[in-house]
């Protein structure tokens, strides 16, 4: 795509006003491409100006300028520029554009269960081009007259509510002024869940094998639905302003949801084929009351630039969290915010990218997508818990929804934010603005206890800043001891300064275990003392509050990784707590970081007995687990996903003696599958079989990473070329050929590949999407070998002057990720 920077941006938002869009997209052409008329109506401020159009098409056949022809041929880096603006100008334009396999734009997948086709348009950040000519920048935003040609069988949806006018033909009712990167259109054999709550009509789709699981699972999905309409209604005193509100659940969606007014996309793995545990079924209502929050925070008020890209994610990552405690059975929901977000956060708080919450750098479109992480969602939701404890509560809603109602259909940045904060609560907020929102980094919170006689006789709190990013962040938290699984104090803290004496915690009793920021109030690198790390394997199962458990996992996962801590007495912590824990988020995310984190800190010739002593506690939590429950499910998945037993994997994945609750579900038969291919213990034909009984998209993703692990150098030479040659995959079996590909025990077998990585990943530019492409690179860097030649073609790589944003991001996070692992091998495990 062409690279829209902000100074053509602001440029453009400056001389024209865009008014109205009517799209004709004819879907029925075939498999390849598809036909796009779009006429845009818009003004000018300074006529006989000139102004830049974007499009990219396979081809433009015909354009017009206020009746005048244009060459279509024009078309010059996916723009076309045109002149001689009047006061008032309809521009026209009819071309062929191209399906897309990378997610991007209108993506046209086959599912391999039925072999029908379904298409859906998702065009954030920039991809709108690819699917109609526009002005495609946030802050140009029109309403959308939407028509539809598609085949006689298929189902359309969109932003507008979907009107059937003949065979194949479909309108769509005008919407709300939309800015361009909201624009949807889904069409395919949908099969659909519909019902209406509070006058807005709701439907829930999905692609037609998997018809049972939506209809089983609709009912829990439209009641968080419902719920959250209520929330936000009662919450900001202004009504859901879209019409319809449909939730579409897509094959090969790159991200996990995106926000479209009146038709929210939705990545089809949340509609669970087989079991599911507790925190899943979270994990995909947060989604759902995430999406909606946005249709008020984001879709109604848009930004004008992607640097407040943060106003749409932060608020949006908070906002879903609060309502799924607040209306909803997910009371622990903060817990799995805790480990499932803040930690995705704090990994991106350590990386050489990290940046500000707010006012990022976004000189042009495509850097801007790399600042859509865990920095702008889960740090700008903790940033946000902040602003709260400083203002208050009653005072931030009633900000919002003033600034909800002064800029609707509008857009919006930073300072119009915090100015509706100011009225609200009287505030100066400049200085707590520089500090949290325009200052990268997270400091190190210390607490510093003398005890005599069995009671604490004096507390200090002290917050370290990161020198390279020095602010005087003040910090609102709390602290709690515990001993024996009782709770023997939690008192507040404001750390307003570097260092401040905590006069509540005098004479309090002494506790073994101690903790900083026990409810997770702040954003904060806690460090927890000598004597409260040596005491968690006594006691860490036992603390009664499983947000303080999710705290104190993060605060030892982050010093592992700056190697303060040895993974080995992590692991070794693991082995002693995890089998006895409770909580679904902190069981499924534990693991899976103990299962990938931990093993490869570990020096390759340990990282086996790693896997046994993680496959141990499994069966430890299974046998204790009552049949069917959430802990019994993950503890079945870590042991099938790390066991070295082949006799109970091959009698698991050829279906017999299954824990209760696993008969039938496809998706476990492939984690043993994928283990059993991993270790050698079954070959092509026998992944095959496996493969013919499961001919869906799931299926044949399963496969691809399974013949991609075999240790066999045929196997990873096929999968290396089907990875990065041009064979027409999807962003979907590229990730599951990388995901397949670096696992390995015996390192020679793919260390070959890493000066590869180097010449072959950035060959794809240009051919696979930047969004796409940056998951490809990160999948497919060679994480495993830990070695300081990986290190040095990485810096070598970065040298580069031709690396596009997504594959140089990519890179230097995960560098840096190999670096934690080299400097904590170099420390607990010296040669």
């Amino acid at each position: 795509m062409a690279n829209l920077t902000r100074a053509e941006a602001e440029a453009r938002a400056a001389l024209i006003d865009v008014t109205a869009y009517r799209l004709e997209l004819d879907l029925d052409r075939g498999e390849t491409t598809f036909g796009s008329h779009s006429t845009i109506r818009f003004g000018c401020r300074q006529p006989g100006a000139a102004t830049l159009l974007d499009v990219a098409a396979r081809e433009v056949h015909e354009v017009t300028l206020n009746g005048r022809p244009l060459d279509p041929h024009a078309v010059e880096g996916e723009r076309l520029e045109l002149t001689d603006l009047a006061e008032d100008n309809e521009v026209v334009v009819r071309a062929t554009m191209g399906f897309s396999r990378d997610g991007q734009g209108l993506h046209r997948a086959v599912d391999p269960a039925d072999g029908r086709h379904y298409v859906y348009g998702h065009v954030f950040l920039d991809a709108a081009p690819r699917v109609f000519a526009c002005f495609d920048q946030p802050d140009l935003k029109a309403p959308f007259d939407v028509t539809v040609t598609a085949p006689a069988d298929w189902v359309v949806l969109g932003n507008g509510a979907a009107e059937q006018v003949g065979s194949g033909r479909w309108r769509l009712a005008t919407t709300e002024p939309l800015a361009t990167y909201f624009v949807t259109v889904c069409a395919g054999p949908y099969v659909s869940v519909r019902d209406e709550h509070d006058g807005i009509p709701l439907g829930i789709h999905a692609r037609a094998s998997l018809r049972e699981p939506l209809e089983r699972q609709a009912a829990q999905m439209l009641e968080v639905t419902r719920a959250s309409f209520d929330h936000y209604h009662r919450l900001f005193g202004i009504r859901y302003p879209f019409g319809e509100y449909h939730q579409v659940f897509v094959p090969e969606f790159n991200a996990g949801a995106m926000e479209n007014p009146g038709c929210v996309v939705l990545r089809d793995q949340y509609v669970f084929r087989g079991a599911a545990t507790d925190d899943e079924v979270l994990t995909r209502s947060n989604t759902i009351a995430h999406e909606m929050a946005h249709m008020w925070f984001g879709d109604l008020v848009t930004m004008r630039w992607w640097d407040d890209l943060w106003l749409n994610e932060s608020f949006a990552e908070y906002m879903s969290h609060r309502t799924l405690v607040d209306a909803t059975e997910f009371s622990e929901a903060w817990v799995d915010s805790a480990m499932a977000r803040k930690t995705w956060g704090y990994a991106a708080e350590r990386m050489p990218s990290t940046h500000p919450v707010a006012g990022s750098p976004a000189p042009d479109a495509a850097s801007a997508l790399q600042n859509f992480d865990g920095i702008s969602y889960a740090k700008g939701a903790a940033v946000l818990r902040q602003l709260i404890a400083w203002i208050g509560d009653d005072a931030f809603i009633a900000g919002v929804s003033d600034y909800l109602r002064r800029h609707a259909f509008g857009n919006a940045g930073l300072g119009d934010f915090l100015a509706a904060m100011e009225r609200a609560s009287g505030a100066d907020l400049t200085d707590w603005s520089r500090a949290w929102l325009g200052t990268a980094g997270r400091d190190a919170v210390h607490l510093d206890l003398e005890e005599s006689d069995g009671r604490v006789r004096r507390a200090v709190a002290r917050r370290v800043p990161p020198a390279q990013f020095p602010a005087a962040r003040p910090h609102a938290f709390d602290v709690a001891g515990f001993t024996g699984g009782r709770e023997l104090y939690r008192r507040a803290v404001t750390l307003g300064d570097v260092e401040a004496e905590v006069g509540e915690l005098a004479d309090v009793p002494a506790a073994r275990v101690v903790v900083p920021n026990a409810s997770d109030l702040t954003w904060a690198d806690v460090k927890l003392s000598e004597p409260t790390l040596a005491a968690l394997p006594e006691e860490l199962a036992l603390l009664p509050d499983p947000g303080t458990r999710a705290v104190v996992w993060n605060a030892v996962l982050d010093a592992v990784a700056q190697a303060e801590v040895d993974p080995r007495d992590t692991m070794r912590l693991f082995a002693a707590v995890w089998p006895h824990e409770s909580n679904s988020s902190i069981l499924t995310r534990v693991s899976a970081y103990a299962a990938h984190f931990l093993v490869t800190m570990l020096p390759p010739v340990e990282q086996e007995d790693a896997r046994q002593e993680l496959a141990r506690a499994a069966r430890v939590l299974l046998d204790r687990s009552p049949g069917g429950s959430t802990q019994a499910l993950v503890a079945a998945r870590l042991l099938a996903s790390t066991s070295d037993d082949r006799a109970l994997l091959e009698h698991w994945a050829d279906g017999h003696d299954l824990p209760e609750g696993l008969r039938g579900d496809t998706d476990f038969r492939w984690i043993c599958v994928q283990n059993l291919a991993f270790r050698g213990f079954v070959d092509e034909e026998g992944i095959a079989e496996v493969l013919a009984q499961d001919r869906t998209l799931t299926g044949h993703l399963g496969a691809l990473a399974a013949r991609a692990a075999r240790p066999d150098a045929d196997a990873k030479a096929w999968a290396w070329e089907e990875l990065t040659g041009d064979h027409g995959r999807s962003n979907y079996e590229m990730n599951a050929l990388a995901r397949g590909f670096w696992r390995a025990r015996d390192l020679e077998l793919v260390r070959p590949y890493v000066p590869r990585y180097f010449t072959d990943v950035p060959a794809m530019q240009g051919r696979v999407g930047e969004d796409a492409l940056e998951r490809v690179a990160t999948g497919a860097y060679p994480s495993p070998v830990v070695e300081q030649e990986t290190v040095d073609a990485t810096e070598e790589t970065l040298r580069r002057d031709d690396l596009g944003p997504a594959v140089r991001r990519s890179m230097v996070d995960e560098e840096a990720l190999l670096l934690e692992a080299l400097r904590s091998r170099e420390r607990f495990s010296p040669i």
